[in-house]
C-alpha cells in the first residue's frame, strides 16, 4: 500500500511539471494547460487532481513572490535557469511556503528524484541545496520577511497594477482586490430552465452528492464548491446548466432579452465559435454561430437588431483568481491598446441597432481605461445614444469576478 501511495504521488508532481512546462515552452495560458493537464489523469481519484490542481496553480500566482525568493538563495537567477530546473524549483518552494501537510523533506526528496529523471543529475546537489537554505530562511522568518516587504511581493503582482489599482481605488480597496486572487472561490453554475427551475437544479445536485447553494446576484445562480473537473459535475452533459459567473447574469438580465429571440453569435476565433456551438447543442439552445471579425463592419447589418452586445477584448484583470497568470501577460502598453481594441469594436457594434435598440459593451476587465473612460469616449462621439445603467463589478468587494458592463439605448 504504501509503495502504490509514493507511485501515485510521484505521478501528481510529475503530472503537475508537465502542466507548468507547457506554460513556461509554449505561452499556454494556464487555464488551458490545467484543462488539458487534467484531462489525462480525469480518471485518477479526486485527491489526486485536488493535488495537481492546487500545485499548478498555486506555483502560478505565486510567481513572481517564489522567484524572488530563490533569486535570494540561488547562485543562478531564476531567469538564466533551464526551464525544467526552474519549474522544479518553484513547485517545490511552493510547497515548502504554501502546502503545511507536505513534508519538508518529501519535497526536497522529490525535487531530487525529478532532477534525475529528467536528466539533470549533475544539478540534484545544487537544487538539494537551495531548498534546503530556502527551507532556512523560511524557518528563520527571512522569507516571510522579505514577502511582506513590499506589496508586489505579498500580492505576487507587478508593481505597475498594484500602482495602478492603488490609484485608482485607494490602498485599501486595492488591497482587498488583490488578496481575492487568493481565495478559495465556489464554482458558478446558470441554471438552464428550459430543463428546470434552479431549486430543482439544487435538488437534483444534492441527491447525487454534490453540495449546491444559492447565488448572491441572481436567481438563476447556484454556486457549488471544490469543483476540479467540471465535466464530471451530474447534468453537466445533460445540459442542465452552464457555468457563468453571476456578474455576467446580471448583465443578461439587465438586457431583458424575451422568450424567442432570435440570437446570433460571433467570435473570430474558430475555436472559441466551437465551443459556443458545443455548449449550445449541449444546453438545448437555437442560435447561429459564426467566425466574424467585429471590426470588419457588414453594411448588410446596420440597423438591423434589437440587441447588440459587444463583449470586447481587455486585459481580463477582473478575472485574476480564476485565471492565474493572466497579471502577468497584462501590461500598460497592452491595456491601452486593448481598450483602443475595444473602442473600435464597440464603434462597429454600434451601427447594426436599429432606433430605440439596446447596445450593451461588457468586459471582464477593472481598469477604467478599458471601461467607464472607453464608454465615454464612445458616447461622445454619438450622441444618438444615452447611457442608461452601467455597473463595475470588484473582485474582493462584490460577491463575484471582476467585471463591467455599460447599458445604452439608441435614440
Amino acid at each position: 500500500m504504501a509503495g502504490g501511495k509514493q507511485k501515485n504521488k510521484i505521478s501528481e508532481r510529475d503530472t503537475a511539471l508537465d502542466i507548468l512546462l507547457d506554460m513556461e515552452r509554449n505561452g499556454t495560458l494556464s487555464s488551458k494547460a490545467l484543462e488539458d493537464g487534467l484531462r489525462k489523469i480525469q480518471f485518477e481519484d479526486k485527491e489526486c487532481r485536488a493535488f495537481v490542481s492546487r500545485l499548478v496553480e498555486g506555483t502560478t500566482e505565486y510567481r513572481l513572490q517564489l522567484d524572488a525568493v530563490l533569486d535570494r538563495y540561488a547562485r543562478v537567477p531564476v531567469k538564466k535557469q533551464k526551464p525544467k530546473v526552474r519549474c522544479i524549483l518553484r513547485m517545490s518552494v511552493y510547497q515548502l511556503l504554501y502546502m503545511d501537510r507536505v513534508p519538508d523533506r518529501a519535497v526536497l526528496s522529490e525535487a531530487g528524484r525529478m532532477m534525475r529523471a529528467h536528466h539533470f543529475e549533475g544539478l540534484a546537489g545544487v537544487v538539494n541545496g537551495i531548498l534546503r537554505s530556502v527551507q532556512r530562511g523560511i524557518e528563520a522568518g527571512e522569507v516571510q520577511a522579505l514577502i511582506e516587504g513590499s506589496r508586489e511581493l505579498r500580492y505576487s503582482t507587478p508593481a505597475w497594477l498594484v500602482e495602478r489599482l492603488t490609484k485608482e481605488y485607494g490602498e485599501e480597496r486595492a488591497d482587498r482586490i488583490l488578496a481575492a486572487s487568493f481565495q478559495d472561490r465556489p464554482l458558478t453554475i446558470r441554471c438552464n430552465q428550459k430543463k428546470q427551475t434552479p431549486e430543482e437544479l439544487r435538488q437534483f445536485l444534492m441527491e447525487k452528492g454534490v453540495e449546491a447553494g444559492p447565488g448572491d446576484l441572481s436567481p438563476m445562480a447556484l454556486t457549488i464548491p471544490s469543483v476540479d473537473f467540471v465535466r464530471k459535475l451530474p447534468g453537466y452533459r445533460e445540459g442542465r446548466f452552464s457555468v457563468q459567473d453571476e456578474s455576467s447574469m446580471r448583465l443578461v438580465e439587465a438586457l431583458g432579452i424575451q422568450e424567442g429571440a432570435v440570437v446570433i453569435s460571433r467570435d473570430i476565433s474558430e475555436e472559441k465559435t466551437e465551443r459556443i456551438l458545443e455548449n449550445a447543442e449541449r444546453l438545448g439552445l437555437e442560435m447561429k454561430v459564426e467566425v466574424q471579425d467585429a471590426t470588419e463592419e457588414r453594411e448588410e447589418d446596420f440597423d438591423g437588431y434589437d440587441i447588440v452586445l459587444a463583449d470586447v477584448p481587455c486585459s481580463g484583470l477582473g478575472v485574476m483568481g480564476r485565471k492565474n497568470d493572466i497579471k502577468y501577460h497584462a501590461s500598460p502598453e497592452s491595456v491601452t491598446e486593448l481598450a483602443a481594441l475595444g473602442q473600435e469594436i464597440l464603434g462597429s457594434a454600434a451601427r447594426y441597432v436599429r432606433p430605440g435598440g439596446k447596445l450593451m459593451f461588457s468586459t471582464c476587465t477593472i481598469l477604467a481605461e478599458e471601461n467607464q473612460e472607453a464608454a465615454e469616449h464612445f458616447l461622445m462621439g454619438h450622441p444618438e445614444y444615452r447611457k442608461v445603467e452601467e455597473r463595475q463589478f470588484l473582485q474582493g468587494i462584490d460577491p463575484c469576478d471582476g467585471f463591467y458592463y455599460c447599458l445604452m439605448r439608441r435614440d
